[in-house]
C-alpha cells in the first residue's frame, strides 16, 4: 500500500499534513529525491541521499536527519508499504515560517512517500521515444535538485501535448539535458553526454552509465554538444531513475541513426538492469 512519512510520523497518503506556511509549499523551498525500489531493494539509495545532502547545502538547508537516519526511514518506509516494486520520494524543506522571502531560522522539515512503481510501456524500450528540443529556461543551478520545477513542468507538458515522451533542452547552443532526464548520444562507437557543470542535475544513473560503459571497454567522453551533433548521432538514449535508459527513437521528428534502439544503448542497459537486480556487483 501506499503510505507517508512526516517530521518522524507515518502517515496515511491522502492525510492533510502540511502548514499554509511551510515555505516548502509557498516558496518551493526545499529540494528532494526519487529512489526506485526492485524486488523491495532501493536501487542507488546511498548515492541519492548523499545527493540530497549536496542539494541541501546548496540552497543553506540544515537536514533534520543524519545520512544513516534517512536510509532507516527509507529503508522502514519500504517495510510497511509492503510494496515489492515501488517508487519513494523524499524531500526536505526550509521549514515553517511566517512568509518572508529572507530566511526564517527554523527547523527542517522531512516528508516521504512510498507509492506502487509505475511502469513504462515495454514498446517504448524496444521502438525508442520521439522527443523535441526546446530552449532551456531554468535557474542558472540546476546541479541543485531543488522543488522549483515549474520550467521543467511547461517544457515536459508541451513535448506531451505533440506526442513525445521528452524534451531536451538547449542553452547557448548546447544541449543540456531533458526535462527530467540526461542526454546521451553514441557516435561511431564512442559514448558522449554533456559534462558536469551548473547546467545539468548530476545524474545518479547517467553516473553508473558511465562507470558501467567503462567496465564494457566503451569509450565515453564528457563534452558539450550541439542539436546537430545529437541529430547526426548513430544512437542516443535518457537516462534516469524512473525510466533506466530509454532509447530515442527520433528529434524533432528527425530519426536518429536507424530510428531504432542500437547495440551500445541495449548493451548499457542490460548491464544496468543486472547492476539492479544484483547480478552485476560491482563497477570493478
Amino acid at each position: 500500500m501506499s503510505i507517508g512519512f512526516i517530521n518522524g510520523q507515518f502517515i496515511e497518503i491522502n492525510q492533510a499534513v502540511i502548514p499554509i506556511e511551510e515555505r516548502g509549499h509557498q516558496f518551493g523551498d526545499g529540494v528532494y529525491e526519487f529512489v526506485k525500489v526492485y524486488n523491495s531493494v532501493p536501487f542507488l539509495l546511498e548515492e541519492h541521499i548523499n545527493r540530497l545532502e549536496k542539494s541541501a547545502a546548496g540552497i543553506d538547508i540544515k537536514l533534520p536527519y543524519s545520512l544513516g537516519e534517512i536510509k532507516a526511514i527509507v529503508i522502514e518506509s519500504i517495510k510497511k508499504s509492503g510494496l515489492k516494486d515501488a517508487e519513494v520520494y523524499f524531500q526536505a524543506t526550509r521549514g515553517i515560517a511566517p512568509r518572508n522571502h529572507a530566511f526564517p531560522d527554523v527547523s527542517s522539515s522531512f516528508t516521504l512517500t512510498v507509492k506502487p512503481s509505475r511502469k513504462v510501456p515495454k514498446q517504448s524500450y524496444e521502438e525508442g521515444i520521439d522527443t523535441i528540443l526546446l530552449e532551456d529556461e531554468r535557474w542558472g543551478r540546476c546541479h541543485i535538485k531543488s522543488l522549483n520545477l515549474l520550467p521543467n513542468i511547461l517544457a515536459k507538458h508541451q513535448a506531451a501535448k505533440g506526442g513525445n515522451f521528452e524534451a531536451i533542452l538547449v542553452k547557448d547552443g548546447y544541449v543540456t539535458e531533458g526535462t527530467s532526464s540526461n542526454v546521451f548520444v553514441v557516435k561511431n562507437g564512442v559514448l558522449y553526454t554533456t559534462p558536469l557543470t551548473s547546467n545539468i542535475l548530476a545524474g545518479i544513473t547517467r553516473e553508473a552509465i558511465l562507470k558501467l560503459a567503462e567496465s564494457a571497454n566503451v569509450v565515453s567522453i564528457e563534452k558539450k554538444f550541439t542539436p546537430e551533433f545529437l541529430s547526426e548521432a548513430d544512437e542516443a538514449f535518457i537516462s534516469s531513475t524512473s525510466v533506466e535508459i530509454l532509447p530515442i527513437r527520433a528529434v524533432n521528428q528527425q530519426l536518429i541513426g536507424n530510428g531504432k534502439p542500437g547495440e551500445t544503448t541495449k548493451t548499457l542497459h542490460n548491464l544496468l538492469c543486472k547492476l539492479r537486480d544484483g547480478s552485476f556487483a560491482s563497477f570493478e
